[in-house]
Formats: structure tokens, sequence, C-alpha cells
């Protein structure tokens, strides 16, 4: 790696960690104190919803952000081209939305969820107005910009939504603090971006861009609705409370695993792009940042699986107890997201988004079937499945990896296989050690925390994982 693009790469990782940690971690504090003083149902409720949100939001970018990215030689015609794109396609979206409410509400026989998303579903315009603007500033590397501007946005909406829901307002005040903190980021994005758009549009442009985000498109339609379909599922064949213990439990789950796969994603991928036609190249630095995000994720979501009980017990009340069943099978599940998703990205970076919407459809297939089979059984047998499903699916994703730059399964198994071991025995130590001891909740998490974190570092040292050094750098720059 250059010295230039290695720094560059190393800003990227520093501030785009700062942006997705803070931010994040402000959001899931959040959280936990509303979910304190709001139920299982409310939370329900909003999470009934996502699907319908989330793939209005893909359509809104249609893929037209990694196009823009990728492509080095972007003009303002092409900027603004998909600007104007998103605009119309966000009012269209929410307009559809809007009168498909009473639809929605009879698929759940939820009547409150008429009014609910006819107000929530205000996000996908808002986003529809900032898609150019990430985009550019992610070409560009600047994260620096980008986290000012959700750190900001998350903490005002934050104070918004603790102070309705303490003062009763229920399920609104989780609709209250998700639109502030969409509106918000977008008006300092338009603001700290500079970039406006300009009074062209060109067909031409839309054509080029759209041949390679269309596919992109496809595959994150199909992998959206996929991602959300326990919730459809949890939502049309059991409560609102069970899906608000599921929504809670994924949350959990994801904060640590979506974060590092986001900062990962989010840098790779610009970096990646500019060594894309160096094979020999690309390959090292591919499995680099595949066993550094691995060092990263692999020990947090052990670690979270064997602390799943005494956490849930002290962030939330009583009635949020059942999280800590599913929260376990969830974290071995979501472990190698990560994985998945940098797998994924080579395949955008080397132009073959036709592979990637391959890759998705048969995964997806493999996915339902999986969920039709445990279905019956119950949610705790879905969120078992799951833990298969991925297995499966990162045999899928490295297939094409393999033939591309010559990092396939094996080469990857054999490069992430001592760093899950070790995460492994460190969470079955963990574990072991808090239910021999049986010490009060809080004091477990912490005893926990602490026996987690010793044991690893101390064994990341004294075997001399590499990774340790490459990370340790990271941090000292």
């Amino acid at each position: 790696m250059t010295s230039s693009l290695k720094n560059k790469t190393v800003r990227g990782v520093v501030w785009s960690s700062m942006e997705r940690f803070s931010v994040q971690g402000i959001l899931f504090l959040v959280m936990i104190v509303m979910a304190r003083m709001l139920t299982p149902g409310d939370y329900g409720l909003v999470g009934m919803l996502t699907v319908f949100i989330a793939i209005s939001q893909s359509l809104v970018d249609s893929g037209f952000s990694q196009a823009l990215i990728r492509k080095q030689d972007r003009t303002e015609t092409d900027n603004s081209t998909v600007f104007y794109f998103n605009l119309v396609i966000g009012l269209l979206m929410y307009g559809v939305l809007f009168f498909a409410a009473p639809l929605i509400a009879n698929f759940y026989n939820e009547p409150r969820l008429v009014s609910i998303t006819r107000v929530l579903c205000l996000s996908v315009l808002m986003n529809s107005f900032v898609v150019v603007q990430r985009a550019l500033l992610t070409a560009r590397l600047d994260f620096k910009t980008q986290a000012k501007a959700a750190l900001s946005a998350a903490v005002s909406s934050g104070c918004i939504g603790i102070w309705m829901a303490a003062v009763g307002y229920g399920v609104w005040a989780i609709v209250a603090q998700q639109l502030t903190n969409l509106g918000i980021n977008a008006l300092l994005l338009w603001i700290f971006s500079h970039w406006r758009p300009s009074a062209h549009y060109s067909w031409k442009s839309f054509r080029e861009l759209f041949g390679f985000g269309s596919k992109l498109l496809a595959s994150g339609l199909l992998d959206t609705f996929y991602r959300n379909i326990y919730l459809i599922v949890i939502g049309k064949f059991f409560s609102a409370q069970d899906l608000g213990y599921y929504t809670r439990a994924h949350q959990f789950s994801d904060f640590p695993s979506s974060n590092v796969t986001g900062i990962m994603q989010r840098v790779t991928y610009p970096v990646l792009c500019s060594i894309k036609d160096n094979d020999t190249r690309l390959a090292d630095i591919y499995r680099r940042f595949l066993r550094v995000s691995a060092f990263v994720i692999f020990p947090l979501m052990t670690g979270l699986a064997a602390l799943a009980k005494p956490l849930v017990c002290v962030l939330l009340k009583e009635q949020w107890l059942f999280c800590a069943t599913l929260l376990p099978i969830l974290c071995l599940s979501m472990m190698w997201y990560p994985v998945h998703a940098i797998n994924l990205n080579l395949l955008q970076v080397k132009g073959r988004s036709d592979l990637f919407l391959r890759l998705e459809i048969i995964k997806k297939i493999i996915g339902i079937v999986f969920l039709c089979v445990t279905l019956p059984m119950g949610l705790i047998a879905m969120c078992v499945g799951g833990i298969f499903n991925s297995i499966i699916c990162l045999v899928i994703n490295t297939h094409y990896t393999g033939k591309l730059i010559r990092v396939g399964f094996l080469v990857q198994i054999r490069d992430l296989f001592p760093i899950f071991l070790l995460s492994l025995s460190m969470g079955m130590v963990v574990y072991l050690v808090i239910n021999i001891m049986a010490l009060p909740y809080l004091l477990s998490l912490i005893f926990g925390v602490v026996i987690g974190v010793v044991y690893y570092v101390s064994l990341s040292r004294l075997f001399r994982f590499k990774e340790w050094k490459e990370l340790m750098g990271l941090i000292g720059r």
C-alpha cells in the first residue's frame, strides 16, 4: 500500500469509526433510556414498518451512490442527474406509502399504523435530498464532515425522543426521534457539503450510472427485503410484543456487527476501487481488511453472546428479559456479517454487479427456505436457522471472490480460523466464569467484560497475532 493511500485509509478508518461508534453509541444509549420508559409493543409497531421504509430508501438510492463513488471521472452533470432522480423517486415513494397506509394497517391488523406510517415515512423524502452529498463526501474519504452532521443530529434527536417518552407520548416518541435525527442530519449535510445541484439533467449520464447501479438496486432490494422479512413474519404471525423483543435483541447484536461492517465498507470500497486493476495488490490489501475486521468483530460478538443475560437485565427492565434468550443466537449469526459484506464489496469494486445480483438471488432463496422450515417451530428456532443460513451464504459469497482474485473460501477460512478460535474460547471462558461465580447482574457484566478483554488481548499478544499490531498501529496514528 502506497504512503498516500495508506494515510487516506487510516484517516478514513479513524473518522468513519468515530462517526459510526459515537453516533450509533448515542443512538444506542437513547434506545436504552427510551426502552425503559416504553413497552415492547411500542417498538413492535415501528418494527412493522421497517421493511417498507427500507425498501423505499433502496429505491430512492437505486445504486447511484455506489456508481458515483466508483466513477473516477464523475461530472457535475452526473451529480445533478442523480440528485433529481433521487428527489423524484423520494416523492413518489412517499406518495405510495401515504396511500398504502390503510393496507399496511390491515395486513398487521393494527389500526394505529395508518397515522404512524404517514408520518414516519417522511424519512424517505428527507433522505432523497442528501444521497449525492453523502456519496461525494465518501468518495473523498471525508468522514469528518459526515461525523459532525450525524453526531449533532443524534444528540438533538435523542433529547427530543427521551423527553417525549418521559411525558407519555408512547410510540410517537420513537417516531419523532427517528424523523428528527434524519431531518437534522440531512440539513447539516446539505450545508456542510457545499454541493448544490445545477440545472442539468442528462439521460446519457443516467443510463451510464444506472447500468451499473441497477443491478446493485436489484441486489439491494432483495437484501433489504430479506433482512426485514423476519420483521414481517413475526409481526404477522406473532404479537407486537414478540416483535419488540426480537427488534431489541437484533439491535443489540446488530450494533457492533453493522457498525464495524459499515466502517470497513465505507473505507474499503473507495480504497479498493483505486487499485482495482492490480489483482495482486488488491488481494493482499483485501485479506488484510478482512482479518482486521474479524479481529475486532468476532470477540465483540462472542463476548456479547456470553454476557446476554446480565446485559439485558442491567440496561433494560425485566419486561425485556426474553431478549436475553434471543441475543446469543443472533450474535452467532451476525458475527459473519462483516465477512459477507467485504466479499460483496469486492464484486462491486471489480464492476461485477451482475454476479452481485446472482449471489443475492441464490442466498435469499436459501434464506427463505430456512425461514419456512423453522417458522412452525417458533421464534427461537427461526433465529437458530439464521446461523446455518449465514454459514452456507459465506461459502456462496466466497465462490466468486476466489475466481476474481484467488481469495476463495479456503483461503479466507485459513486467515480467519485462528481469530474465530480465540474469540470462541474467550466467550466460553467469560460465560463459565460469570455463571460459576453467580454475582449480581451488574457485577457479572463488569467482571465479564474485564475477563474477556484481558483474555483476548493477552492471548493475542502471546501468540503474536499480526492483526493486533495492525490495529494498534491504526490507533497509534
